[in-house]
């Protein structure tokens, strides 16, 4: 091995014998952005490919005109579900009276009322399986994941809606076009096609 090779290797933490808590989550120095925590381990998120930018500025942005002032729409927040998960969805809707300031880095899952994933390859199995199921037992009311329609490339987004006596999220349909719904308000947002232009 060359000199130059051992001064590039990456110090990667070992994580404790009962695997991270949320609290090292906000308190390790020097973790990527959007680290995110799944059953005590860390999460590393890859680049993002520009159609997950686009869906997800594209339902935030839509998200915001369509709700009220007791709503506030959060991008990449960490959401604590317990002490050792803190995933980040790509957008929120969260109680306004759960933002407490510039300064805040989470919200508690109690808060949250809505949880948004756009699919990425890398993420995939995370946010059709693992996260939304995690979602639903921590109560949080609704989940909508975003995929690209393999037709159009528009966003393909998928309304989930918990069912409080299975703690599982129940699918209530799929949009293409528009999405149109009454829970956790009214909203209407129009998912024209994603931006395609270099």
């Amino acid at each position: 091995m060359t000199a130059e090779s051992v001064e590039h290797r990456v110090q990667w933490p070992v994580p404790p014998l009962d695997g991270y808590t949320v609290d090292d989550l906000f308190t390790l120095p020097d973790l990527p952005p959007h680290t995110e925590l799944i059953d005590g381990s860390l999460v590393f998120v890859s680049p993002q490919r520009r159609f997950h930018f686009l869906a997800i500025d594209l339902l935030f942005n839509g998200l915001r005109s369509s709700l009220g002032p007791e709503f506030s729409v959060e991008r990449e927040m960490t959401v604590v579900l317990d002490k050792r998960n803190g995933p980040e969805p790509d957008v929120s809707v969260v109680r306004a009276d759960a933002v407490t300031g510039l300064d805040q880095t989470s919200f508690k899952a109690e808060d949250v009322l809505l949880a948004v994933e756009v699919v990425s390859p890398e993420s995939e199995s995370r946010d059709r399986t693992t996260k939304p199921h995690k979602y639903a037992l921590a109560g949080i009311p609704h989940y909508w994941r975003v995929e690209p329609d393999g037709t159009t490339g528009r966003p393909l987004v998928h309304v989930y809606e918990l069912d409080p006596m299975t703690q599982s999220y129940v699918h209530m349909g799929w949009h293409r076009d528009r999405v149109k719904v009454d829970k956790p308000s009214a909203i209407a947002i129009d998912l024209g096609p994603v931006e395609t232009r270099p």
